[in-house]
């Protein structure tokens, strides 16, 4: 045998000798799958094991967990209840935040004028901007990391996430005052705001082919002034895509304001977005006139947190919430509903929900007496371990108390439509609340003097791959 025969049976018995280590060590061997197996129950003849089987593998398996015990009607009646507004619907899109956002904002317009007048505003007119931010913030974050390897993880954080429909409350203060804002009858949804996945793909495929002529331009020493002529050129090819997909935002209209029956109750008048905005709010400034409180038992209470890079613009704001016990964040709650005000919310709502009645409870599926098993995560352990998060965003309206003033259930003006769940809405049980509940936007003067300090110390910087940290989508 020659040397370089050798040398190739040598590699190939070190391979095969690691793979044996790994098999034996870790891998599922032929002894481990018999002893696997052996573990199995034996259900020969027995007819309920052989039943359950059949029905577990042709029915869905929320079906047979159902806890019909748990399935009798819910009591519809709350102690504390905001004034109803007409039902949102986000369709196939990731827009909930934006969609929560405007529904507490528009809300609070209402309030204002004490439920005299009403409007259903655009998500589609700032959706539009909020995807121009967002590839700006993509783009000039390649530009920012273009000296770091592709291996970095920063680098990779913006190619593997360039653009998405997702986000926070966050979002709409940082855009709401830059753009403005429009009634939906002025800038009416498109297909692809109720349908964005195709839109994301073909924008998101060119944020890559553009984020790496960036870094190639940084990497042939190209002027600071020269990239960033580059980069205002093909922000101007994704506004080209996005007036296609999205509508060309409208820079005036002529609007007057309806009551909840639709009869006009003020004069028309002239708008920009901005004008709108500004008449939409009183005038009032969304930026630091709330704070966001969240709930990780994972981390210290009464500390704030600001995620790096949660954010929906470059020079925008990012993520800041204080962390705290779900009994402080209920008391805020009550507090602003208490005084007829909406509040932008977020939970794990994939998590025990009967969609079918609206109801969200910690007991509407059995899954463990199904499966023959246990579930049982802590809040904490299910957060630590990619299990729970804040996935979707909705409206608490209301909230039932009992006479020492702790609360029963909540209420949520949900972006699926009047047709998912009791009308649009979705009923929480006080159980279900404290488990799948994680954050809450409060305006600071439902807040004690001591939390806002806290809000305002010095904040502990946090990755935003972290499990909580997710978008509402």
């Amino acid at each position: 045998m020659n040397t370089r025969n050798l040398l190739l049976a040598a590699a190939l018995a070190v391979t095969v000798s690691a793979t044996a280590q790994k098999t034996a060590g870790g891998g599922i061997s032929q002894q481990m799958l018999a002893t696997i197996e052996k573990a199995q129950p034996d259900n020969t003849g027995n007819a309920a094991c052989r039943a359950l089987t059949n029905a577990i593998a042709t029915n869905a398996i929320d079906d047979l967990a159902r806890n019909r015990a748990n399935a009798g009607p819910i009591d519809t009646q709350f102690s504390v209840e905001t004034p109803k507004q007409s039902i949102t619907d986000q369709k196939s899109s990731g827009r909930c935040w934006m969609f929560s956002a405007m529904n507490a904002l528009r809300s609070d317009f209402s309030h204002q004028h004490a439920d005299s007048l009403t409007v259903e505003l655009s998500q589609d007119y700032l959706f539009f901007y909020d995807q121009l931010e967002k590839c700006n913030l993509m783009l000039q974050g390649v530009l920012d990391t273009a000296k770091e390897p592709m291996e970095n993880e920063r680098v990779r954080f913006f190619f593997q996430h360039p653009i998405g429909d997702g986000g926070t409350y966050c979002g709409l203060v940082d855009l709401a005052p830059k753009y403005g804002a429009v009634p939906a009858e002025v800038f009416p949804e498109t297909y692809s705001a109720e349908n964005t996945a195709k839109m994301r793909q073909l924008i998101t495929s060119k944020l890559r082919e553009y984020g790496l002529e960036l870094r190639r331009m940084v990497a042939d020493k190209k002027k600071a002034d020269a990239t960033a002529k580059r980069k205002t050129e093909m922000l101007g090819e994704i506004y080209r895509m996005l007036t296609l997909t999205l509508g060309d935002p409208v820079k005036e209209f002529t609007y007057a304001f309806k009551d909840k029956s639709g009869k006009t109750r003020t004069e028309a008048k002239r708008y920009t977005p901005q004008s709108f905005y500004a008449e939409l709010t009183g005038g009032r400034q969304l930026e630091g006139s709330f704070i966001m409180v969240m709930n990780d038992p994972r981390r210290e209470y009464h500390k704030t947190y600001e995620v790096e890079w949660d954010r929906h613009t470059y020079d925008g704001t990012n993520w800041k919430y204080l962390n705290l016990p779900m009994e402080e964040i209920e008391q805020l709650a009550i507090a602003q509903l208490k005084d007829g005000r909406k509040l932008y919310s977020s939970y794990d709502v994939g998590k025990q929900l009967d969609r079918k009645r609206g109801y969200a409870d910690t007991e509407n599926f059995d899954y463990g007496a199904l499966m023959a098993t246990t579930f049982p995560m802590t809040k904490a352990e299910r957060i630590a371990t990619f299990d729970s998060g804040s996935t979707h965003a909705m409206t608490l309206t209301a909230v039932d108390l009992d006479a020492q003033g702790k609360p029963l259930k909540w209420k949520v003006e949900n972006s699926w439509g009047t047709a998912s769940g009791a009308n649009g809405y979705i009923i929480m049980s006080a159980r279900w609340f404290r488990e799948y509940m994680f954050r809450l936007v409060v305006d600071k003067q439902y807040v004690s003097e001591t939390l806002l300090k806290e809000y305002e110390q010095k904040p502990v910087m946090v990755m935003p791959e972290d499990p909580l940290f997710q978008e509402d989508i």
